[in-house]
Parts: C-alpha cells; sequence; structure tokens
C-alpha cells in the first residue's frame, strides 16, 4: 500500500491534480516544526491567512510579546508593530515551503496574506499597498490577497502586470469569478505589451463555499416556516445544503472555457500559469452535513482546496476522493435555476452581493480588533 492510499490527502494531488493548503497560520506552528511536517504528513502544500487567522494568532499570544516590546523601543506606530509580526511570520512561513515551490516549478509553496480590509473599496489604496506588502516581505512565494470587489479587479489588473502573484479572495458568484480571471488574462496581456517575461507569476482565485449554504439555508428554514403546502415544501428543502457545490461546478466549467480560449493560449505560449480555481471556507458548518462534503465534492485538476485545520485531519481520515468536480452538472445549473421557482424565490444576485459584504465585515471586524488588542499591549508592555 502506498503513502498516497494510506492518506486520502495525498491521493487527491497525486491522483487528482488538485492542490491542499492549510486555512491558517501562527508563529508557532511554524518555530514548533509543525508546518514543515504538515507539508510531509498532510501533504499541505500552500498556506492562506486573512485578519481571523491573524487575530487568533497574535491576541493573548506571549511569543510575539519580545518583537512588540523591540517595536515599542524603537518608536513604532502600532500599526508598524502589527505589519511587522505578520511580515515576519509571512517570511518564516514562504521560506519553510520554499522546497514545494522550488519542487513544483512554482505550481505550489505558496503563502497568502491580504492586504487591509478596510480599504477593499479602494482600487489605489489596495494596488499601492499590494506592491509595498510584496516588496517589503522578499519572497517568490507570497502571494497578495485582494478582495474580488469591483475596486479590487482593476488593482489586480495592474498587480499581475507589476509581476505580483495575487490570491483574489471573497468570490462568491460565478460572474464575480470570470470577472476575476479575465482581469489575471489583462494583467498579463499588459505585462507582455511591456516587455516583460510572465512565466514566474502565480495567481488563485479564491470562491467561497459554506458560507453560501449557511446563508440560503437559513432562508430557506424562514420559507419552510410559513409554508403549510407538501409540495412546496419539498421542493424547498431538496435545495438546502446543496446550492454552493452547484455553483462551485458551474464556476469551474467557466475556468475551463476560459483557458482554453485562443486569448489564454497565446500567453500559456509565453510561459503563463494557470490562475487555478481554489476553493474556500470549505470547512462544513453544519452539523447535519459531512465534515468534508466540501472537500469530496469538487476534487479536480488545476484546483486547490485550503482548509482549516480540523477539516484537513477530518479528511486525512474519511475523504473519499474522486474526480467528482465533473459529475451531475446539467443538474447543478437546473438546481441553480430552482431558485427563480416562484415557490423557492431566492435572488441569487441579491445573496451574492450581501455575501461579500459581510464578507469584508468579517474581516474588517477581527483587523480592527486585533489592532485595539495590539494598542493594549503596547500599552501594557511599554509599561513595565
Amino acid at each position: 500500500m502506498t503513502v498516497a492510499d494510506q492518506n486520502p490527502i495525498l491521493q487527491i494531488e497525486k491522483e487528482y491534480g488538485q492542490s491542499v493548503w492549510m486555512d491558517n497560520l501562527s508563529r508557532d506552528i511554524i518555530r514548533s516544526g509543525e508546518l514543515k511536517e504538515l507539508t510531509e504528513s498532510r501533504g499541505v502544500h500552500g498556506i492562506t491567512s486573512n485578519p481571523t487567522i491573524f487575530e487568533k494568532a497574535i491576541a493573548g499570544n506571549q511569543i510575539y510579546d519580545a518583537d512588540i516590546e523591540a517595536g515599542i523601543k524603537e518608536g513604532k506606530s502600532v500599526q508598524a508593530i502589527y505589519e511587522f509580526l505578520v511580515f515576519e511570520d509571512i517570511r518564516e512561513a514562504c521560506d519553510t515551503l520554499r522546497p514545494i515551490y522550488d519542487e513544483t516549478n512554482g505550481l505550489d509553496g505558496y503563502v497568502s496574506i491580504e492586504v487591509p480590509p478596510t480599504i477593499a473599496q479602494d482600487t489605489e489604496s489596495t494596488l499601492s499597498e499590494a506592491r509595498r506588502y510584496f516588496k517589503e516581505i522578499g519572497r517568490d512565494n507570497v502571494m497578495i490577497k485582494i478582495p474580488g470587489t469591483p475596486e479590487g479587479l482593476p488593482a489586480v489588473e495592474a498587480a499581475i502586470r507589476d509581476g505580483i502573484n495575487v490570491n483574489i479572495t471573497l468570490l462568491f458568484s460565478v460572474q464575480s469569478y470570470v470577472d476575476t480571471a479575465w482581469a489575471y488574462i489583462r494583467g498579463l496581456e499588459k505585462r507582455v505589451e511591456d516587455g516583460n517575461d510572465i512565466s514566474q507569476i502565480a495567481s488563485v482565485a479564491s470562491f467561497f463555499l459554506s458560507r453560501i449554504d449557511v446563508k440560503i439555508d437559513k432562508m430557506i428554514d424562514e420559507k419552510l416556516k410559513q409554508e403549510t403546502d407538501a409540495a412546496k415544501q419539498e421542493k424547498l428543502k431538496a435545495i438546502k445544503g446543496q446550492v454552493a457545490i452547484a455553483n462551485a461546478k458551474i464556476a469551474y466549467q467557466e475556468f475551463k472555457k476560459i483557458f482554453s480560449s485562443d486569448r489564454w493560449k497565446k500567453l500559456e505560449q509565453k510561459g503563463a500559469h494557470l490562475q487555478r480555481l481554489l476553493w474556500a471556507s470549505t470547512g462544513s458548518k453544519n452539523p447535519d452535513y459531512s465534515d468534508v462534503m466540501y472537500v469530496d465534492e469538487l476534487v479536480g485538476r488545476n484546483t486547490v482546496n485550503t482548509m482549516p485545520p480540523d477539516t484537513i485531519e477530518a479528511c486525512a481520515d474519511h475523504c473519499s476522493p474522486a474526480d467528482r468536480i465533473e459529475m451531475d452538472i446539467e443538474e447543478s445549473y437546473k438546481l441553480m435555476e430552482t431558485l427563480k421557482d416562484p415557490d423557492v424565490n431566492i435572488d441569487l444576485d441579491q445573496v451574492m452581493a450581501e455575501l461579500l459584504d459581510e464578507g469584508i465585515d468579517k474581516f474588517i471586524k477581527p483587523y480592527e480588533s486585533l489592532i485595539s488588542s495590539l494598542e493594549n499591549k503596547v500599552k501594557q508592555l511599554a509599561s513595565v
């Protein structure tokens, strides 16, 4: 029996061409050797981070105190101390994953860091911070996360033109994904026009899952409370827990169309790398659903699944890999049409727009909370 047979995560990578990244980062897991061990035992080939993850990592953790004290002595602002802590973690994680980056010729081994979520609707500030983060972190295998907002996409295009690796985050609708893929392609085309190499640039499009089902399931539950007709109730129940995966499968069909187009092939001939779809928010939030449903159902070539640690462990234990991303495609399109049925009446465009706003808010709050807790820690350590 091979290692891949024993570990479904390794099977996902070796047999189905999907990379597994982890949605978690802290100084503890880097310096204890846990991150390196996870790359070997769990096949973790990349890291994604966000303000929520850093709030959990830094708040109340003494491992950061010496660096905070050093920042105080140097007269750094709270914002500068925050960046010093986070950039150092990102650099160390990049160095830990560098062998993977080298072995896979730049396919994997990336560590993602997000620009401040407070500027998600400001194109110029987003681009300026993306450039600064990329330069200051100074690692070939860092990816700068930019939200896929209407204001974020011009920044994505310009960042790609500059040769910056970009992870476009908070994608919920299929259209937002399509817009993102073309922003990547336009950025590469402009870089070619500038006479620059495009063979060293990587990008992923982070398409969110569980949050969609959480929101739509809640809407369905509200409708079920009001509905007395048994047939209509069944119609509503049939949608629960199905929309996120159907939505992702449709996005994957769009991915295949875009990256087999003549326009893309011209770039590919110049060494361009596919912008892979990355499945995000893949921890199942409903105890009634399988804890690996957003992994098992979306295994597919040229994709990434970034999982929280609990989902990684669950998957290593009982994932059942198969190429399911190409299964039930017609049913996926039909399911999305069902949302327009008068008996269901869920406006998907409105749901996706609300999810994007909520997603930005979910990153702003922990970011502001982290800055606030750092301010308190600075005061506390400065008075010692």
